[in-house]
């Protein structure tokens, strides 16, 4: 199921605080009199949003989502390393007030994968080229390239206008978790499997084999 991002008074969404595809209940917000202990009015312009997979809140403010901060960006896929996952989450943070500010930390993000699948990491154009000699699809170095040449732009003034393009910055967060979901998830995933279920003895006859070719 694709990514469906928060709207406000959207039914059905991926959640910005767990990620689940889920319904969405929405109710408003109420003033309350803490000395006389009774509501005594209504906010219309405080919404609230609960996720019914988490069951937790997101607040609305003039119909724009004021928590969690990190607004629609869909949450990074686990098998990131370490320190990527980091950049990822601060992108996260600031791309409602900046999404030129995060699509640059995402284009350091893809540099940061390149060198953790082998490139040098001094030239992100050049470690692309490499992993395409080395077999990368087609579709995996469009959204690498998709990232390095949007994320380079957005840092150089006049060459693309990012300042409140929150749409593309979400797509770019997406592409980064396909990009590691494709490179580093699923070869991981067959690797784990391949040498919990093939016998050592069936492994090493592999290996005997492709080594003849």
């Amino acid at each position: 199921m694709p990514f469906v991002p928060i709207e406000f008074l959207i039914t059905a969404c991926n959640c910005p605080l767990c990620g689940a595809y889920s319904n969405q209940e929405w109710s408003t917000g109420y003033k309350y009199h803490l000395q006389e202990n009774k509501p005594i009015g209504t906010l219309p312009n405080l919404a609230f949003s609960m996720c019914f997979h988490c069951k937790e809140h997101c607040v609305w403010l003039k119909k724009q989502m004021i928590y969690p901060i990190s607004g629609s960006a869909p949450l990074p896929n686990l098998d990131m390393p370490i320190d990527v996952i980091e950049d990822y989450r601060e992108a996260r943070n600031i791309v409602e007030l900046s999404p030129r500010g995060a699509v640059a930390l995402l284009r350091l993000i893809v540099q940061k994968l390149c060198i953790h699948l082998g490139q040098k990491g001094e030239n992100i154009n050049s470690d692309i080229a490499n992993l395409v000699k080395e077999g990368l699809p087609e579709k995996m170095q469009k959204a690498l390239d998709s990232v390095r040449v949007i994320g380079n732009n957005a840092v150089h003034p006049g060459k693309i206008d990012l300042k409140d393009d929150k749409e593309t910055a979400y797509k770019l967060f997406h592409f980064v978790n396909i990009i590691v979901d494709l490179l580093i998830t699923q070869p991981k995933q067959l690797d784990e499997f391949y040498n919990f279920k093939i016998p050592e003895t069936s492994r090493d006859a592999i290996k005997d084999r492709d080594k003849i070719r």
